[in-house]
């Protein structure tokens, strides 16, 4: 999938703080700190709006019900997803850093295990993206999918290593110990 040729806004809306869900067909998507606010783009330079348009429509198009919270006490992947995952109405849940690096994860899991973790965000695409909110949604309504196939590039760990560990600190600035997530509204609006 190439990027559009148009421009998506996206509005966050904070709603309250998370609570249990009862919906076993929810999957969680749980954002970094900074994710669509003092950052708005991937390390590569994709638009927030973009990622996670794609992922919400790759959950909702297998049928289940997305949920976006904001991570507020910590930028670490693996406990995002895990902390998404102990609310969310399936036990399945996204974790989304603002550099583009994800995870799906599950409830019974420890933190450090995972259902499936794409750890080279340069190499993710919108297509990637989606098909993650799919295979998400799927694990959700009790199915077994074939797991995403996963891009390596050697180069890329050397190419955009410093970069990522800018974009950790940056991502790190927005943190406020001791909050709870904030779950969000997230609406969509094109722009030409």
């Amino acid at each position: 999938m190439t990027v559009p040729t148009f421009s998506i806004e996206m509005k966050l809306t904070e709603i309250g703080t998370p609570t249990k869900g009862t919906n076993a067909r929810e999957v969680i998507v749980a954002i970094g700190p900074a994710f669509g606010k003092e950052m708005n783009k991937t390390i590569v330079k994709v638009d927030h709006a973009l990622v996670l348009r794609e992922i919400l429509s790759g959950i909702e198009e297998q049928g289940a019900v997305p949920r976006v919270i904001r991570s507020l006490r910590t930028a670490d992947l693996a406990f995002m997803a895990h902390g998404a995952a102990q609310i969310s109405g399936s036990g399945i849940s996204i974790g989304l850093q603002s550099r583009g690096t994800i995870v799906i994860h599950q409830r019974d899991l420890d933190p450090l295990s995972n259902l499936e973790l794409f750890p080279q965000s340069p190499v993710i695409t919108l297509d990637m993206y989606r098909e993650i909110g799919r295979n998400a949604a799927m694990y959700a309504l009790g199915e077994s999918p074939n797991p995403v196939l996963v891009i390596n590039d050697e180069m890329t760990r050397p190419k955009y290593q410093a970069a990522a560990a800018l974009l950790y600190l940056k991502e790190c600035q927005s943190l406020v110990p001791e909050q709870k997530p904030v779950e969000l509204k997230a609406e969509f609006f094109i722009k030409e």
